[in-house]
């Protein structure tokens, strides 16, 4: 697409000033104070799933220049990206700031599922819960191919507002998780039987 293009010399220059296969001093700050990333996987098959992650700044936690954990919560029971990710390694995380610096961070990489007791004895400074009923299910961790910038001119200015209401970590309540926002439930789909027969 490069030489289809005509943009293989911009993207030798990009290769060349931008991409790390480490994270370094800067791109290590910058995530430690991220309260949300956006998680990229894919299955066997190659089929795609992107995820979002958040949590108070931290808690995607650097443990050294190559390797990175963030926690996997209770949630729908789906366990999407983690699914992926027993198939497939390969895992694509984007940082996004998009109050203060306005400017991304990309960081490609092989990812593996350790539960919390295990990562803890390798990485006793592994950030504790924050919040009350909030427990990691288990982490991600990966290991860094590849750190470059997102350039900031796509990425739009937000303001930081407080929450309506705190968060209830492990509820089931249909109301504070958002519901049938989308009117999903009454609408008929190839999983309406045995979804998870269906899905395979």
């Amino acid at each position: 697409m490069q030489e289809l293009y005509g943009t293989s010399e911009r993207a030798r220059r990009f290769y060349r000033d931008q991409v790390l296969d480490h994270l370094n001093p800067r791109m290590r700050e910058f995530i430690a104070r991220q309260e949300m990333v956006f998680v990229a996987t894919s299955d066997s098959r190659g089929e795609c799933d992107s995820s979002l992650r958040a949590g108070p700044p931290g808690f995607v936690h650097v443990i050294d220049r190559r390797t990175l954990a963030y926690p996997e919560y209770r949630g729908n029971g789906v366990l999407a990206s983690v699914g992926n990710i027993r198939e497939n390694p390969h895992i694509g995380l984007m940082f996004l700031d998009f109050e203060r610096d306005h400017i991304g961070l990309h960081v490609n990489g092989r990812a593996a599922i350790l539960d919390d007791v295990e990562l803890r004895r390798h990485s006793p400074d592994l950030p504790e819960p924050a919040v009350p009923g909030q427990r990691a299910q288990m982490w991600v961790v990966a290991r860094v191919e590849e750190a470059y910038i997102h350039c900031r001119k796509h990425i739009p200015r937000m303001r930081r507002v407080d929450a309506q209401e705190p968060a209830n970590w492990g509820s089931d309540d249909m109301r504070r998780k958002g519901g049938d926002f989308f009117d999903a439930k009454g609408t008929p789909s190839p999983w309406s039987g045995d979804p998870l027969r269906t899905r395979g």
